[in-house]
């Protein structure tokens, strides 16, 4: 009986052994095969935002994360006649409101979702989007699901980044209590310690809001927005856009954060803090083909990796180079980048550690601008980006994010819509 139970764990581990080495040759390396079109990629045929709203004076400052999730999943079945029945699961991105699963689900059935779709939620502070996005597209690589949607959201307003507490003997380790610090203090710690000065951070952050006026202005922001009605109302354009900034108006503005040296970030340099929330839907090619779905976009992957806690928005710095190494890319195959900015400090230092052309990043200007939903803001740039490229015709998106507690993310989309 010893022989035969050996027999049967060696063929067991050879078993995981060819699994794995058929998922490692199965994993696209390179801009010809990223860009193949195969029965089984995860596809999103659908991508939308709704209106950002201001933190606690905004469209959206009473409005709470279960009535907003409602209201745009009833405008998402509006708009693309998808049957609610036919989803398999749903994995909601969000940071802080209490019991996010509880309300999450609540939400989902009152939209119309059948009892029988299951859903999830993540929390992994500003990357929570792009988890959620990330979880779904496991779920369909592994056959478990063809059809699903993930969501990114938050009240920020009703919701706000809740004190973490430690006990002693947690927080008597330096690092342990630099990862639980408020956000501010790492902006300061990032312009301390990698010296990027007030008259820099001032500079991206002017262009982040002169980008975003014009995208406003001239109508490009409404195409990645989904209108949404809320009690009566319908809430279909940001306004947590500031029009007439200018340097001047910038350099006038005091520190947010005196007590932290070098006192550098200001209201008008970091990102603002408010409302929203962002879906796509995801399936495979194959169904997506079958079904008479629109394909606009193609998940490739994303990479998740840790920095010291301190220097929190340095993030990208690492995550965007291991993205890219995973699936034999380089920085120039990369069309768009929506690099977030949650502080001009990181954002400043990010782009010009990496060597990427601002003329690629943010082209619509970002969450300096538009402001940061920290649930919301990895979807949100995918639906950004994908709409961006359909405009401009470019092929590949990568998106990128500082996370709290000292990480960073990254992802690699595909467009395939046209315009």
């Amino acid at each position: 009986m010893l022989h035969i139970f050996r027999r049967r764990i060696s063929r067991s581990i050879a078993g995981v052994v060819n699994t794995r080495a058929a998922s490692s040759q199965a994993t696209p390396r390179g801009l010809n095969a990223v860009l193949q079109k195969n029965s089984d990629d995860v596809v999103i045929t659908f991508a939308k935002r709704t209106a950002l709203g201001r933190a606690r004076k905004g469209q959206l400052k009473d409005v709470p994360v279960d009535e907003m999730l409602t209201a745009l999943l009833k405008a998402t079945f509006a708009q693309t006649h998808l049957d609610p029945s036919k989803i398999e699961d749903i994995c909601v991105g969000t940071c802080h409101p209490p019991s996010p699963l509880y309300v999450s689900r609540a939400a989902a059935l009152a939209a119309g979702i059948p009892s029988h779709v299951p859903i999830t939620t993540v929390n992994r502070l500003c990357s929570s989007g792009l988890m959620s996005i990330r979880t779904i597209a496991h779920a369909i690589q592994a056959g478990e699901i063809t059809l699903g949607l993930a969501i990114g959201v938050e009240s920020m307003s009703l919701n706000p980044r809740p004190t973490p507490e430690l006990v002693d003997t947690v927080s008597s380790h330096s690092k342990a209590a630099d990862a639980i610090q408020p956000m501010g203090w790492t902006s300061e710690m990032v312009a301390l310690d990698y010296n990027v000065p007030r008259a820099k951070q001032d500079e991206y952050a002017l262009l982040s809001h002169t980008r975003a006026n014009e995208a406003s202005s001239q109508g490009i922001l409404a195409e990645e927005i989904l209108p949404i009605e809320i009690r009566g109302t319908t809430i279909s354009v940001d306004d947590t856009i500031r029009p007439n900034v200018t340097m001047e108006s910038l350099t006038a503005l005091k520190p947010a954060f005196p007590q932290w040296a070098p006192a550098t970030t200001t209201a008008g340099n970091a990102s603002g803090i408010g409302d929203g929330a962002a879906i796509c839907i995801m399936t495979t090619r194959e169904r997506a083909e079958k079904e008479g779905m629109p394909i606009i976009g193609k998940w490739v992957g994303a990479a998740v990796v840790g920095v010291e806690p301190k220097h929190m928005g340095v993030g990208p710095i690492d995550a965007i180079p291991r993205v890219l190494e995973q699936f034999g890319l380089k920085k120039a195959d990369i069309d768009l980048w929506e690099i977030n900015e949650a502080f001009a400090s990181q954002f400043a230092f990010c782009v010009e550690e990496l060597g990427i052309p601002i003329e690629k990043i943010n082209v619509n200007g970002g969450s300096i601008a538009i402001t940061h939903p920290v649930g919301m803001t990895g979807t949100r740039q995918v639906a950004t980006g994908l709409a961006e490229l359909r405009r401009s015709g470019g092929h590949l998106l990568c998106t990128s994010m500082c996370v709290g507690s000292g990480m960073g993310a990254a992802g690699i989309f595909v467009n395939e819509a046209t315009k």
